[in-house]
């Protein structure tokens, strides 16, 4: 299988979608909800971002390892009518660690990622024990004639305690995701918005033959020494109004930011 994220350098820019039918915040419609994705993904694509990642990161409280018909059905269209409208590579993540049901979305919507957390070892959420289950993972993508659809893994992931792991280092968990065939890691810092530790990104991309990829942190003043190491840098917080991953998509600060990465790359 190719993989189209070696050394790419790519910029891969989030859309939260708002909240999904039967989640607790939920107020608008489907329609309403597939607009404003759409919308925001054509004032990425004019700002000059390579690929998109869409996450139900609104549909708080999440579920544990899964998400219902509803959710799975919701993120399918969007990510359809996403990848439509802009001819970008795109890619999906369904919180909390529901890595099946993205897989089943992205693949009935024609996408060419998911983002995946809990793929080795085990970590304590905020939704209680996550354990790895990258050989569900991939043995379903093989049933489902999904191969061409890249697996990316969070290791040692953001918002998660990792004391069971404690005596396992950022290095072994990549060399484990490496092992259990994943096609690229995802280094974050603790939570949404603050900063990947710089050595830690070093480490692993030394250490590993896939694709190391940032998913969290990046902003302009950083963005130098990120893309310098990275393959690729997942970003949400950065590009919304005043930094924050929940406000809508601010167009003149995208481009602010392309036009500096077109420069370094």
């Amino acid at each position: 299988m190719s993989n189209f994220l070696n050394n790419a350098k790519a910029i891969i820019a989030m859309i939260h979608v708002d909240p999904l039918p039967g989640t607790p915040k939920n107020r608008q419609s489907m329609p309403q909800i597939i607009g404003k994705a759409r919308k925001e993904a054509l004032l990425y694509k004019e700002a000059g971002i390579d690929m998109l990642a869409i996450e139900n990161m609104h549909d708080v409280p999440y579920l544990n390892r899964k998400a219902g018909p509803e959710i799975v059905a919701a993120m399918a269209v969007i990510g359809y009518e996403v990848k439509k409208a802009t001819k970008l590579r795109c890619g999906l993540q369904i919180l909390a660690g529901a890595n099946i049901e993205a897989l089943g979305a992205a693949v009935s919507a024609g996408l060419d990622f998911i983002r995946a957390e809990g793929f080795v070892f085990a970590h304590v959420a905020d939704e209680g024990i996550i354990t790895s289950d990258a050989a569900e993972i991939l043995r379903y993508r093989k049933q489902i004639g999904a191969e061409d659809i890249l697996v990316l893994t969070d290791i040692k992931k953001k918002h998660s305690a990792h004391a069971i792991t404690g005596d396992v280092s950022i290095v072994e968990t990549a060399h484990a995701a490496e092992f259990f065939l994943s096609d690229g890691v995802i280094v974050t810092g603790v939570a949404t918005g603050l900063e990947a530790d710089l050595d830690e990104l070093r480490r692993v991309k030394a250490a590993v033959d896939i694709p190391v990829l940032i998913g969290s942190g990046v902003t302009l003043n950083n963005v130098n020494a990120y893309l310098e190491l990275a393959d690729a840098l997942i970003i949400g917080s950065h590009f919304k109004y005043d930094g924050q991953w929940e406000n809508g998509v601010e167009l003149e600060r995208v481009k602010k930011f392309m036009e500096k990465v077109e420069r370094l790359r």
